[in-house]
C-alpha cells in the first residue's frame, strides 16, 4: 500500500465549551484548510451529539462530560463524541459526512472506525487531562478542572 500524499500538520482549535442538557463538552475543530470548519458542519455535529448524549444518558454511569471533535478532512467530514464514564471510561462514537453535505452524518462507530492520527491526537490529550485533573486528584472530583484543560496546537 502506498500512502497517496505526506503527511502535514492540521490545526487542532478549542472551540467552546457546548452545554447540552446536562452535559458540558469540550468542542473542538480539526481541519487541513488552516481556518474553522463551516458552521453547518458545527451545527449538525451538535445536532447529533445532542441526540447520542440523550440515548446514552441512562444506560452507564457518566460524568456528563466529555469531548467533540468535529474534523473537515481532505476528503470527508467526521465528528467524534467522547464521553467518561465509570471512572476511567471514555466511550467514543463517530459520524462521517461528504464534505459537500457536511449535514447528512452517517454513524459508522459499528463499522470499526475509530480515530485518524489527528483526531488521535485530540483524544491522547484528553486522557492525559482525565488522568491528571481526576484520577490523580487525591479523591477531589473536580470536573471544571478537567473541562479547562484544553488543546490548541497543530499537529
Amino acid at each position: 500500500m502506498v500512502t497517496p500524499e505526506p503527511y502535514q500538520k492540521r490545526s487542532i482549535r478549542f472551540v467552546e465549551l457546548w452545554h447540552c442538557d446536562d452535559w458540558r463538552m469540550k468542542l473542538y475543530s480539526i481541519t487541513c484548510r488552516d481556518e474553522q470548519p463551516d458552521d453547518k458542519l458545527i451545527g449538525a455535529a451538535k445536532e447529533v451529539a445532542a441526540a447520542r448524549l440523550k440515548s446514552v444518558a441512562d444506560e452507564v454511569q457518566h460524568y456528563g462530560v466529555g469531548f467533540i471533535g468535529v474534523h473537515e478532512g481532505r476528503t470527508s467530514n467526521f465528528v467524534f463524541i467522547d464521553f467518561w464514564a465509570n471512572e476511567n471510561e471514555l466511550h467514543h462514537h463517530v459520524y462521517v459526512s461528504p464534505l459537500d453535505a457536511p449535514t447528512e452524518m452517517t454513524y459508522v462507530t459499528p463499522t470499526g472506525l475509530t480515530a485518524c492520527v489527528w483526531d488521535l491526537r485530540v483524544m491522547a490529550f484528553e486522557r492525559q487531562a482525565w488522568v491528571d485533573t481526576i484520577l490523580n486528584a487525591g479523591g477531589e472530583l473536580s470536573l471544571d478542572a478537567y473541562l479547562n484543560a484544553r488543546l490548541n496546537e497543530d499537529v
